[in-house]
């Protein structure tokens, strides 16, 4: 029934959940890229799939990190809603308004895809080189966790609107705002972050479900083998402390950004 890409998709599919389960983001990252390059899917229909499979590994990590007390509700209600609402908003009304071919100049012009891989990438590179920084003194000095209503929300609002329009959970923008912006412990930040992707990827799947015919087989395939690699990375990120956690986190959405990055020009 299926070809060779859905299998070594499938194998694929396994970092996906270890990503997830080490540094609570890089889901989205991984699988639109393998959606697409891998298994031939056309972009659009590989952001919803990613949603769905995103978010039901990402449920599954948050009930983990509850148990293992490292999600701050406080923080996943303030920032999580107002970018679930975003990324709601943005596929379901956004998303369609964007023309197929968006002309640059007279001679050039660009497939929303492509401008959307690359939009993708951009981002990335940005939220990487923030996480590989040596953060400042102060940052590691004070435990005081920024809880406060107005920015969380605005944060919210801005990083649902970008992870909408690139159908990812936006972990690896969520991470930076809560390591550097909350003040939140690499550990409660990935706990949160997976609680706040799962509600957000899942709720922006629903707005996709009229719009695309779901392969169920494959979508469920993935999220299952997704979900037994978010075990592997979750044993593994209780090995690492939480300085080298934030570094692996942003070199490896560096080395992602410049591969999306490559590809789409190249």
């Amino acid at each position: 029934m299926h070809d060779i890409h859905f299998y070594i998709g499938l194998i694929l599919a396994l970092f996906i959940g270890i990503t997830l389960g080490l540094v609570g983001s890089g889901g989205s990252i991984l699988t639109v890229p393998i959606l697409v390059y891998v298994v031939g899917i056309d972009p659009l229909i590989a952001t919803a799939y990613s949603l769905f499979i995103v978010g039901s590994t990402s449920a599954v990590g948050s009930i983990r990190n509850t148990l293992d007390k490292n999600v701050n509700f406080k923080i996943v209600l303030l920032f999580g809603i107002p970018s679930l609402l975003a990324v709601f908003f943005t596929r379901s009304q956004l998303l369609p308004l964007l023309p197929d071919a968006i002309t640059l100049s007279n001679n050039v012009s660009i497939s929303k895809s492509k401008l959307i891989m690359i939009v993708f990438s951009i981002v990335m590179f940005a939220a990487s080189s923030k996480m590989i920084k040596k953060p400042r003194q102060k940052n590691l000095a004070s435990n005081q966790i920024v809880t406060s209503a107005t920015p969380l929300i605005t944060q919210g609002l801005l990083i649902g609107t970008v992870s909408g329009l690139v159908g990812a959970g936006g972990g690896f923008l969520i991470i930076p705002v809560l390591v550097f912006f909350a003040n939140l412990p690499m550990k409660q930040a990935i706990g949160t972050s997976l609680t706040i992707i799962a509600i957000q990827c899942l709720i922006g799947f629903t707005g996709d479900l009229s719009q695309h015919t779901i392969d169920w087989t494959l979508v469920l395939s993935f999220s299952a083998v997704s979900i037994v690699g978010l075990f592997i990375g979750n044993r593994l990120s209780k090995r690492i402390i939480d300085g080298n956690l934030r570094k692996i986190f942003g070199w490896f959405i560096l080395i992602m950004s410049l591969y999306i990055m490559f590809k789409e020009l190249f």
